[in-house]
């Protein structure tokens, strides 16, 4: 009931602006916490929705030089309201991407592939032969670290919820190049100590769920490592028993994409060496778009009620 599909006039391109004819563009969970009003981000109503997408440069104002009509184009941050046919945007808030990767992979890489990937390099500085730990592990960002880890040798553990087909998504990750798939449950299990016979214990592990399953990851820990939480979808609290202080001297820190774009506005060649990075991986196939339910747009409550249900392993595309 919080959703209109309407039409909407679009402004006049001014001397900066770009017309964007929008392609694809998903439905991320903080899409939604930001409709409920959860996220420390709120545009002012009635606004568009989502955060993420590609579009192709239709025509540009007359003072625009970095793009031309038939770029492809993502939004440089969050907020561009990507869940439209088309629209006018400020040149500043668009990032110009290669038109030779998957259209879906352009559609979804801002926002999951860009956390993987300043994760696994800003928090432990990781070589080959290391090995990290996530819950969450079929999330985009799960399958982007999977992906992104096997590219630069680095094994993964990954933890996800026990789920009545287990064994296909088992199969999925392990695919995508997993080492490890594992339950919740067995996290706790003495089997754990199998897994370490043949990788290193992690350095770091990342959290995007809360509760118990992020408690029973950080026993596994090497000491002085980094617990890196950027989600809580089980909207629990991490507790940490004190030992894991004292006699492990593990990490605690956060990440939010949203705040290390605004940190990094002024540092272009950052943003731009880890675009290449990706585009790069996109190219050699080594990182693909996360499984997705392409949708057409009249479709969009079907979509949004689709991305709420639990266990769902596959991202809702709108297509536009």
């Amino acid at each position: 009931s919080l959703f209109r599909l309407k039409p909407v006039e679009v402004p006049k391109l001014g001397d900066c602006d770009v017309y964007v004819k929008m392609l694809a563009a998903p439905i991320n969970p903080a899409d939604i916490n930001i409709i409920q009003g959860t996220y420390p981000l709120q545009s002012p109503l009635p606004a568009v929705g989502g955060n993420e997408g590609v579009g192709q440069v239709l025509e540009v104002g007359r003072c625009v030089t970095a793009l031309k009509p038939g770029d492809w184009v993502i939004p440089a941050d969050t907020g561009l309201g990507t869940w439209r046919t088309q629209g006018v945007f400020p040149e500043e808030m668009l990032l110009k991407v290669p038109n030779d990767i998957p259209v879906l992979c352009a559609a979804t890489l801002s926002v999951n592939p860009c956390t993987a990937f300043r994760m696994l390099a800003d928090f432990e500085s990781l070589v080959p032969g290391d090995s990290v730990i996530q819950n969450g592990a079929n999330s985009g960002v799960g399958q982007a670290v999977i992906q992104i880890a096997r590219a630069s040798g680095i094994k993964t553990i990954n933890v996800v919820r026990d789920r009545p087909d287990l064994p296909k998504l088992v199969e999925r990750l392990l695919a995508l190049g997993a080492d490890h798939v594992i339950t919740e449950e067995m996290l706790r299990k003495p089997e754990m100590k199998d897994i370490f016979k043949s990788i290193p214990r992690p350095r770091l592990a990342l959290n995007c769920v809360g509760g118990k399953s992020t408690t029973e990851m950080l026993r596994h820990l090497q000491p002085k490592g980094t617990l890196v939480t950027y989600g809580g979808m089980a909207k629990q609290p991490v507790m940490v028993p004190v030992s894991a202080f004292i006699f492990w001297d593990l990490r605690l820190r956060g990440f939010w994409m949203t705040q290390w774009r605004k940190d990094h506005a002024q540092d272009q060649e950052s943003v731009a060496a880890m675009m290449d990075t990706l585009y790069q991986l996109i190219r050699r196939g080594q990182l693909r778009a996360p499984a997705c339910t392409e949708v057409p747009l009249q479709d969009y409550r079907a979509a949004l009620e689709a991305s709420m249900k639990p266990f769902v392993s596959s991202k809702q595309i709108l297509l536009l």
